[in-house]
């Protein structure tokens, strides 16, 4: 009796399988997004996201696009939904973009720094799990629209902010001195700053949100994305700085 096996056996035992699905950049060309051609993001996106492929979740982009035209915009939402087949896609914009609208894309009108918008989006979807930044580009709004907003996300949450360049335009609120600290970037640092919060020594320092929940922060050509997390380690400072904080060698021992 010949046994039997399923279908998908079969096609493997004859050398078929399933053809590779398409990459975020394959989508990117094929739905006209500049996250691919003007910026080189998608590769980026995919290594940060591609453990998010086939799960159900929550993805907010800041920033629809299409200014220039009437009806114009919503490129990269249509390629988050054909990327994450699960996921809701929801994009925030000042200008009315509900054309975009459809199965899985929803877009909603609002400031990106106005609280009460980004709390009325996690009322009515859920909290997100990736957040992508695309909006004003203006580094108060950044910088703003991230106080308000990463505090609400979850733990393994991803924020990413684009078109960080503006950091050294003053035409969009950025600034010609590169050691500025209110920029986009001069926050950026500070992250980075804070992901070693318990190693600095000056004893009245208080850690911020950030500094504490921040858990990475991986910089790219005009692309910043960052890791929601538990960043609280532990310092070995006290064992190693021993004169300063009066241990002697048998008592750090």
């Amino acid at each position: 009796m010949k046994p039997i096996v399923s279908p998908e056996v079969w096609d493997r035992l004859r050398g078929h399988s399933d053809p590779p699905r398409p990459s975020l950049t394959d989508i990117a060309k094929s739905t006209g997004t500049d996250k691919w051609g003007v910026h080189y993001y998608t590769p980026h996106y995919e290594r940060h996201l591609e453990h998010l492929r086939d799960e159900e979740f929550l993805l907010l982009e800041i920033g629809v696009g299409g200014y220039a035209r009437s009806r114009q915009g919503g490129a990269s939402l249509r390629m988050w939904r054909r990327y994450f087949q699960r996921a809701e896609i929801v994009g925030l914009d000042i200008e009315d973009k509900s054309f975009v609208d459809r199965p899985r894309i929803t877009t909603v009108i609002g400031d990106q720094t106005d609280e009460t918008v980004l709390r009325s989006i996690i009322d009515r979807f859920g909290v997100p799990l990736v957040v992508v930044d695309d909006g004003s580009h203006r580094p108060r709004d950044i910088r703003a629209t991230f106080e308000r907003l990463f505090p609400l996300l979850p733990d393994g949450a991803v924020y990413a902010i684009e078109d960080t360049q503006t950091s050294y335009w003053p035409e969009f609120g950025g600034s010609e001195d590169r050691h500025s600290r209110d920029t986009t970037m001069g926050f950026v640092k500070n992250l980075v700053d804070g992901l070693n919060h318990e190693e600095f020594l000056d004893d009245d320092y208080e850690p911020s949100y950030a500094d504490t929940h921040v858990r990475a922060v991986h910089c790219y050509h005009n692309l910043v994305v960052i890791e929601k997390g538990d960043n609280r380690e532990g310092t070995n400072k006290h064992r190693v700085l021993r004169k300063r904080y009066g241990f002697s060698r048998d008592a750090a021992s």
